[in-house]
């Protein structure tokens, strides 16, 4: 066991654990941050998708002591209110079916969207493509990257 500290969406947070745990499990375990889901446990679908120092990351296999003291986003932190560009073109272009990728999904656009504000097709195809949706809505996903595109910072 070890004390790791953290700088989760904005808070400073200290957790006491085995320094090889995964940081998905300390988001939804030891800080209560459920919007991070678990989906393959092999960094492969996205679902656990969220931002380190403003880039793409899966949680599921990222040692909790490979990030301290480094700014960490997740769903949760993304906005107060939902009310983030990149989650309001989710929802103006129906995105959302079954939801349970819809967390990671959106942090990989965020950090597509930061480091490439206006993408071409195929740069958003190639940025998803480690996203899986099981609900097969890629064509809305694009839809509401492209209507937030220019307006993430």
């Amino acid at each position: 066991m070890a004390s790791i500290n953290l700088n989760v969406n904005g808070k400073k947070q200290v957790v006491d654990i085995d320094p090889n745990t995964p940081m998905l499990w300390v988001l939804r375990d030891h800080l209560n941050l459920v919007g991070t889901k678990f989906g393959c446990g092999m960094a492969a679908c996205g679902a656990c998708t969220i931002l380190l120092e403003g880039n793409a990351v899966r949680s599921c296999l990222l040692p909790v002591s490979t990030v301290e003291n480094k700014e960490i986003i997740t769903i949760e932190g993304l906005s107060e209110n939902g009310d983030h560009p990149i989650q309001k073109a989710w929802l103006e272009n129906d995105v959302p079916q079954c939801g349970y990728c819809q967390a990671g999904q959106i942090m990989n656009a965020v950090s597509l969207l930061k480091s490439n504000p206006h993408p071409t097709d195929e740069e958003i195809d190639s940025a998803m493509s480690g996203n899986i949706c099981r609900c097969g809505t890629y064509i809305r996903i694009k839809a509401a990257i492209k209507a937030a595109a220019g307006s993430v910072s």
